[in-house]
């Protein structure tokens, strides 16, 4: 599939020389910087040194007050407090977080993750009804709740106090809770609204911590699984994320709490722990558990104290990520047979199959997007409804595609990016033509083609070890602080060889200069052609330390060739 390059906006060289000045760096680097919107020593400073004492006041969070004066009244008076969780990472991280702090103060406390196949996603009335029969005075969710206006209803009319976390898009009604805390209320003041849900508990953490005027360490020491959450949930690691994200990795580096320590065991993780290894190998064995059973796994895991225990849980966990993927790429060949079956102009995808496994269906929609470059709806029955994930391509909201066709749907939430739905069987059919009218006449066609971006055009001259160490230093990386990636012009592959029949390793080198430099693209054969008799080619890449008996050297990663 051709992609199509787009190389981000270059700072003018007036700007740049001075950051270069100030700050005794290359051109390259001031480039990168100033694009990240870094352009004094200041902001450089705070940049490189993120420190935790730049995070913002919780209080300045709506309702934040009325959920801490009510937390605080529940614990003094001894009232029974359920800590509600999603099923997801970000869910299971919160729910173990909360409830190992709240433990601090209190033992009356239980906490409840539904259960993806008997309840959904959300509130459940199940959950509700549970509750009042086990006498809980309060209820306080994470990660979810936004939207459940009738659930919550239900629960205060039981005589239930609701306080709902979330950092989900709020819909057009918000549900009559004693207090909401989302930085994306409309009305919410708060500065940084990237938040995931686990670091707006962090936040409530963080105002309790600073009524009972407690040690600051006692709160930080959560932040290995603020971290883990931020990576696994994708949002962005700017501005009070990455503060966040920059100590929380310090923390899982060096004490991280057992759970966490023996799946990094399990996975092989020894050293050097990063967001793309938290995406890749602790997330998804989190996230396993609420795909294939029940996620209380992962809160139990994510709670334990002993390693034995913890070492037992995550070797169940990782069982289960084992199936998880078995499973997964079955359901993802038989959607691409369906649409290879009926390959047509949609610019979306909507599929239906009654028996695939719901908690596989996110990750299927992402699948075929990587083939068919389009948004995707994934969907499976479940309690005689038709359930199933949203997926976009960069650049499209898909939310507002789905919000489109509400009318025909039970139930929906989530992001630009991806959603969840609920709709009955009967209007599977409905809804596909609606979706694909709103994608089709709101969605640009340049869309609809894979987006390769480009921090910025360089010469082999400007790749050096000083330039790759502090590139190593604008870690961690992730959405809206990216790796930076890089294209060259007028290349000559001077030797090359396919790897495994689908992988090109090649020494290149750039007309002009004297440098070459080893490069590697993976499943990337079917660009054997373009290299092949010395022709000359651009390419886009990242740099990347190799070390091989104990010698290091810069490797090319090409992730496209023109």
């Amino acid at each position: 599939m051709n992609k199509r390059w787009l190389i981000k906006p270059k700072a003018n060289i007036e700007k740049i020389e001075t950051l270069s000045n100030s700050l005794n760096i290359s051109n390259t680097i001031s480039s990168l910087l100033l694009q990240r919107d870094i352009n004094s020593f200041e902001t450089a400073k705070k940049y490189f040194r993120p420190s935790l004492e730049d995070l913002y006041d919780p209080y300045l969070l709506k309702d934040m007050d009325k959920a801490i004066d009510r937390i605080i009244k529940a614990i003094d008076d001894n009232h029974k407090i359920l800590i509600y969780g999603d099923y997801d990472v970000d869910g299971s991280t919160s729910v173990a977080m909360i409830f190992d702090f709240f433990s601090l103060f209190t033992q009356n406390i239980s906490y409840y993750i539904p259960d993806r196949y008997t309840e959904g996603y959300g509130i459940s009335e199940k959950a509700i009804n549970w509750a009042f029969d086990n006498d809980f005075k309060l209820l306080i969710s994470f990660d979810c709740g936004i939207r459940e206006v009738d659930n919550i209803s239900l629960a205060i009319n039981l005589g239930i106090d609701v306080i709902i976390t979330d950092h989900h898009e709020p819909g057009n009604e918000l549900p009559p809770a004693l207090a909401i805390v989302n930085p994306k209320q409309k009305d919410c003041k708060y500065p940084f609204k990237g938040l995931s849900g686990c670091g707006v508990g962090f936040k409530i953490m963080q105002a309790i911590s600073q009524y009972k005027e407690l040690d600051s360490s006692i709160i930080y020491n959560y932040l290995d699984l603020v971290t883990v959450s931020i990576a696994s949930d994708i949002v962005p690691i700017i501005d009070e994320n990455r503060i966040l994200a920059y100590h929380g990795l310090k923390v899982l580096e060096n004490n991280p709490r057992p759970g966490l320590q023996a799946l990094k065991e399990l996975i092989g993780i020894e050293k050097g722990i990063s967001i793309s290894k938290l995406v890749f190998g602790i997330g998804p064995r989190i996230n396993a558990a609420g795909r294939i059973e029940h996620a209380k796994l992962a809160v139990q895991l994510l709670l334990s104290k002993d390693m034995d225990q913890a070492y037992d849980l995550a070797y169940q966990l990782n069982q289960k990520n084992d199936l998880r993927k078995n499973i997964d790429s079955n359901i993802t060949s038989e959607a691409l047979e369906m649409i290879e079956a009926d390959l047509s102009e949609n610019k979306s995808t909507v599929l239906y199959k009654e028996d695939w496994h719901k908690g596989v269906l996110g990750i299927v929609a992402s699948r075929c997007i990587e083939k068919y470059y389009r948004p995707t709806v994934i969907l499976t029955c479940s309690d005689n409804l038709a359930t199933g994930s949203v997926r976009s391509v960069d650049g499209y909201n898909v939310y507002n595609a789905v919000d489109a066709c509400k009318d025909l749907l039970n139930k929906y939430g989530g992001h630009a990016y991806a959603a969840g739905l609920t709709l009955d069987i009967n209007n599977i059919d409905e809804f596909k033509k609606k979706f694909e009218s709103f994608v089709e006449n709101t969605i640009d066609s340049e869309l609809l083609k894979p987006l390769q971006k480009i921090d910025l055009l360089i010469s082999f001259n400007d790749i050096n070890w000083k330039m790759f160490n502090i590139i190593k230093q604008m870690a961690p990386f992730g959405p809206g602080n990216m790796n930076p990636t890089f294209a060259s012009e007028n290349l000559v592959a001077q030797e090359y060889k396919v790897l495994k029949d689908k992988h090109i390793k090649m020494k290149v080198t750039q007309l002009g200069t004297n440098l070459n430099f080893s490069a590697i693209g993976f499943n990337m054969v079917d660009k054997v052609d373009l290299i092949s008799n010395f022709r000359t080619f651009n390419m886009v890449y990242k740099i990347e330390e190799n070390i091989y008996r104990d010698i290091k050297s810069l490797v090319l990663n090409i992730k496209d060739i023109k």
